[in-house]
């Protein structure tokens, strides 16, 4: 049996494989207008507004329905299905997703305790597996070993945006809220911690660098990819050459891509993130 592979459209995903995913869309409204990620909007526009706009956008996470209708096309194509969805901890989605599963046979949903290219690196990992012969059920299996070691650092302009959207408590936002303070964050498990303050990008991206080190390395022969929020990729460009080091010898070239505006909203312009799993 052949085997598809869903995502929710918060994973950032490089083009050779957002063009095999199958994906099932969350919302984001600002104001009384409402957009389908990265349909309805795409990723320059979102920012565009999210930067002129006084009020911050609302996300809606993907409801069971829009997961049964991408079953039903795997049904109808004789395939099994993998599903990998944001974290349950942000979003509601993954446990829409397995509501619409219980109506199926042979639909495996992973919760990949992560976001934008956290759960994208887990999605590229899924794709190895796939080529290389695996079953659904195989798949699914090796992703819920595998997403444990995923960890996500994120360089942040601001905390305003995860304050205002409640994904961090008042108390870490005002510790982060001195001018020209950069927090550094992680993603682990599907929880967002401060790991520091940096004055300035440049201590920023060294103690992005020191983050790395303490998370025990980067396993490259698994997937690592790295990301930016808002309209320009200057900060990450600069950060990729502050750290030249960890790539050089290690990767045949550093691959990046931009924050939905999903993860955006909350993350907020200005962004540099790095997702890989440890050693």
């Amino acid at each position: 049996m052949n085997t598809r592979i869903i995502v929710d459209s918060t994973a950032d995903l490089m083009p050779e494989f957002k063009c095999r995913v199958h994906t099932v869309p969350l919302t984001v409204r600002f104001d009384d207008q409402e957009y389908i990620d990265g349909v309805t909007i795409d990723h320059k526009a979102f920012y565009e507004k999210l930067i002129e706009s006084d009020v911050l956008p609302t996300t809606s996470q993907a409801t069971p329905d829009a997961f049964m209708k991408e079953f039903e096309k795997a049904k109808e194509a004789g395939e099994a299905a993998v599903v990998i969805t944001l974290a349950s901890k942000f979003s509601g989605t993954y446990q829409s997703a397995t509501i619409a599963a219980a109506e199926y046979e042979n639909i495996y949903v992973v919760d990949s305790a992560s976001a934008a290219m956290g759960s994208g690196i887990l999605v590229e990992l899924a794709f190895r597996l796939l080529d290389e012969g695996k079953s659904a059920k195989e798949i699914a299996k090796a992703l819920e070993e595998e997403k444990k070691k995923i960890v996500i650092v994120a360089l942040v302009d601001t905390l305003e945006y995860l304050k205002k959207g409640g994904r961090i408590s008042k108390a870490v936002a005002f510790a982060g809220g001195v001018l020209n303070i950069k927090p550094v964050l992680s993603v682990i498990d599907g929880e967002i911690n401060m790991l520091g303050k940096a004055r300035g990008s440049k201590m920023g991206n060294n103690l992005l660098v020191q983050e790395i080190d303490k998370a025990g390395g980067i396993d490259f022969d698994k997937p690592v990819l790295l990301g930016y929020s808002g309209i320009s990729d200057a900060l990450l460009l600069k950060y990729i050459e502050d750290s030249r080091h960890i790539w050089e010898g290690n990767l045949d070239e550093v691959r990046y891509t931009t924050v939905g505006s999903v993860i955006g909203t909350h993350a907020g312009p200005g962004a540099v993130v790095v997702a890989f799993f440890k050693k």
